[in-house]
């Protein structure tokens, strides 16, 4: 089998920084040490200066030809962050990014403002953890035998878990065909019918959008698993569990047959959609956070109807696992191919949560999808998982997607 555990920090060695002492002390050694790669990235990016303020403290990080120049002040800085110690602390430590800051409005800048803070991500991640930006030509996709690998290979029940496991190892994804029986789906499609009236907006158990003919749609139903008898058999299912073990990393479900937990959601793609968020853009779903202490975590997508160009397909960004990027949207350098992962009615998808993708929103046909996630075994608290977790379910009342012909 074949590794997707990139975990490089411990929950243990996590603590308060003193922006301070780490402005003064450490920022000056890590740049020294990993400047010019972290140079390189602001090249391939086109990074402006930026300028940080915590507390009474403030910084200009300048990109130069080879180095990063550290400046008192931000008198010079195009884009200036201010972060109360909490905030500071938590992305020197990889544990929430500048996306999970704006979604939470814990920072506010004007769009331009934002992706330009963006685009510093994977240079702070350069700069702190020495891990160089993406260069194009980079990454390649080859079979066990050295061949080109198909990008747009399935795999069924019948394959090896070798073959399988070399190939998520290597894009990111997987596409599982005829995984479940239709007439299962079909159940589960009617499980989720009459549970939707026990969903309210505002319940904590599901997202709401709202669609251009005035409806207000429950899109999000969690803990599906209390609704559906049938759902609850699934994640029980010697097939379900074989997904998790395809890597050898020892992921598991983290769930313990109650219904207290959320161990699936089900999904409900609607057209039209004017408000809120059905299909996310283009997202790493580390992209709030922990990159470092939980990745790769896998993401298993069901598919209870099937999905095309028509009715809101997945898309991944093949290989993008493997390269230090800016987790949301794409930057116009990136070269990694985009591979779009049409399914039928019983086919699964599998995506890392280091992997770049995105749901295109239905034009003409509604889909139905559920989703349950694998994760890497983990001692003890998760250091702000918790504050994570509530950007992310509050995300659909603060954040609306782009209407559908704009997404095109």
């Amino acid at each position: 089998m074949f590794s997707v555990d990139v975990r490089s920090r411990l929950d243990s060695d996590v603590d308060q920084i003193d922006p301070d002492a780490w402005i003064d002390d450490q920022l000056p050694l890590l740049l020294e040490q990993n400047s010019l790669i972290a140079s390189e990235g602001t090249q391939i990016l086109g990074c402006r200066p930026l300028g940080i303020r915590v507390s009474k403290k403030s910084f200009t990080l300048i990109p130069l030809e080879r180095e990063i120049k550290l400046e008192p002040g931000v008198s010079n800085a195009s884009v200036i962050v201010d972060l109360d110690e909490i905030s500071f602390s938590d992305l020197v430590q990889d544990i929430q990014t500048p996306q999970s800051l704006a979604t939470s409005k814990v920072i506010d800048l004007p769009l331009k403002e934002h992706f330009r803070f963006l685009k510093w991500w994977p240079v702070i991640r350069a700069i702190i953890d020495g891990r160089p930006v993406h260069k194009p030509g980079e990454i390649d996709f080859l079979n066990q035998d050295g061949g080109s690998l198909d990008l747009n290979r399935s795999f069924t029940q019948e394959d090896s878990d070798e073959e399988i496991s070399w190939f998520l190892s290597q894009t990111g994804y997987l596409h599982l065909k005829g995984w479940w029986s239709r007439e299962l789906m079909a159940e589960i499609s009617n499980d989720m019918d009459g549970a939707i009236e026990k969903y309210e907006r505002g319940d904590g158990r599901s997202w709401w959008a709202k669609t251009e003919d005035g409806k207000d749609r429950c899109v999000r139903l969690q803990y599906f698993q209390s609704q559906s008898e049938s759902v609850k058999r699934l994640l029980r299912e010697g097939q379900h569990e074989r997904i998790a073990a395809i890597p050898g990393d020892g992921h598991s479900i983290a769930w313990n047959g109650s219904n207290d937990e959320n161990a699936i959601e089900a999904l409900v793609k609607p057209i039209g959609v004017v408000e809120g968020i059905s299909d996310l853009p283009w997202h790493k779903d580390c992209s709030l956070g922990r990159h470092s202490y939980d990745c790769s975590s896998i993401t298993v997508g069901i598919s209870v109807t099937g999905a095309d160009s028509r009715s809101g397909q997945l898309a991944v960004v093949a290989g993008s696992h493997r390269a230090n990027l800016q987790p949301n949207f794409i930057h116009p350098y990136l070269d990694l191919p985009i591979v779009n992962l049409p399914t039928e009615t019983g086919d699964v998808t599998v995506h890392l949560s280091c992997t770049l993708h995105m749901s295109h929103p239905p034009t003409e046909t509604e889909r139905r999808v559920m989703y349950s996630s694998f994760v890497l075994p983990h001692k003890g608290k998760k250091i702000g998982a918790d504050r994570i977790s509530k950007v992310r379910e509050e995300a659909y009342l603060k954040v609306s997607q782009a209407p559908s012909h704009n997404q095109d």
